[in-house]
């Protein structure tokens, strides 16, 4: 009888150990990037998903590159690495890096305002200060939300928009609210930013951005655009529907409109490496990246990122489940877009699908995708 308990006693301490040596392989297994590409087919999938996505991930000194679905939902092919497409509001992180980069060189200062720097701007605007226009904590009003702007997409998309044409728009209203009582995305401010690049550097924004952060970086797919023309091969971006077949808007808008807050085209691979560079101080020191990571708590980016979102000057930090990363997303017709990094810029990642930015629970799968994303980049 006690034989047969020992016997019993020893099996049940075997499972016991067993079972928790598995359960600890479960703890501490490591997300795989077969578990991302898994998400980015899914996505394509889904009703109303795109008809194909992409993700990068920097590690260890090399590119691992996944994608799923078409670039072109008439030929055959995935989204390549080196396909061109629009990056939109990750724009505003390129703005902000040689807005920094001004800061570092002592060209510009981050408590000077708008009176100061752009007399000609709506007085009721002038006390907003550039760190509160690279954080959206100013107040300005977003020229994307006036009647304007809708009838100029309605009327004439493909038509140029100059940025004094935009600030128009918007240049009788008030502020939203007091400068850095408050949160609010506002397109408007990254236009106002690449005014004030103009007006202190002498030179045009497209050749101030290419001056500090495209040629250094050597982003020689990457370019600013004020036309409608997409070079090929590009990433196709669609409207999509559950039931409807994709229409392709890739040219239908000007770019010109969004300008300093949105116009930039690039591929994965060069977005890849700005935001390695941009973590890297590439582009400013030291000093101007602990400004830059003053967080606002609860300023999410748009479309919002992974995680827990907080916004820094022309920089988010989105934290999750596995750990902390540093960037941006985007969103424009056809396309939205997410790029970050970690704090020392080491290793980074890219998302990409060829729809404008989803929502319900399209947009909670995305950002699904891209916390497991992270969770690979970041080995957890």
């Amino acid at each position: 009888m006690r034989s047969t308990v020992a016997r019993v006693g020893s099996l049940t301490i075997a499972l016991a150990l067993a079972c928790f040596i598995l359960g600890a392989s479960a703890a501490f297994a490591r997300t795989s990037t077969a578990e991302v590409q898994r998400g980015l087919e899914r996505l394509v999938a889904a009703p109303g998903g795109p008809p194909g996505a992409i993700a990068t991930l920097y590690r260890n000194g090399r590119l691992t590159t996944l994608s799923a679905g078409r670039a072109d939902v008439d030929r055959k092919g995935a989204p390549k690495v080196t396909d061109q497409m629009r990056i939109a509001s990750i724009a505003k992180a390129f703005s902000g890096a040689v807005a920094l980069h001004l800061v570092r060189h002592g060209k510009l200062q981050l408590d000077q305002t708008i009176g100061q720097l752009l007399p000609g701007m709506p007085p009721a605007w002038a006390p907003v200060t550039v760190a509160e226009m690279l954080n959206h904590t100013g107040g300005l009003p977003d020229y994307t939300s006036s009647n304007e702007f809708v009838k100029h997409g309605r009327t004439d998309p493909r038509g140029f928009l100059s940025p004094a044409e935009v600030i128009s728009w918007v240049r009788n209203d008030p502020l939203g609210f007091k400068p850095g009582s408050s949160y609010e995305y506002s397109n408007t401010d990254n236009i106002v930013i690449g005014l004030i690049v103009e007006a202190i550097t002498g030179e045009t924004y497209g050749d101030a951005l290419n001056r500090i952060v495209l040629s250094p970086a050597r982003l020689g797919e990457t370019s600013f655009p004020a036309k409608p023309a997409i070079p090929s091969p590009f990433i196709h971006g669609y409207l999509t529907a559950p039931g409807q077949e994709p229409e392709d808007v890739s040219t239908a808008f000007s770019p010109s409109g969004a300008w300093a807050s949105g116009a930039i085209l690039s591929t994965p691979k060069d977005l890849n490496a700005f935001i390695r560079a941009d973590l890297g101080l590439e582009f400013f020191g030291r000093v101007q990246q602990r400004q830059q990571m003053r967080f606002y708590p609860g300023g999410e980016s748009s479309p919002p990122g992974p995680g827990r979102n907080a916004a820094g000057l022309a920089l988010f930090r989105y934290q999750t489940r596995c750990g902390t990363v540093y960037g941006h997303t985007g969103n424009f017709p056809g396309y939205v877009q997410f790029a970050a990094a970690t704090a020392d810029g080491r290793k980074a990642l890219t998302t990409t699908l060829n729809i404008p930015a989803p929502t319900g629970s399209l947009l909670a799968q995305l950002r699904h995708l891209q916390t497991t994303a992270v969770c690979a980049l970041l080995g957890r």
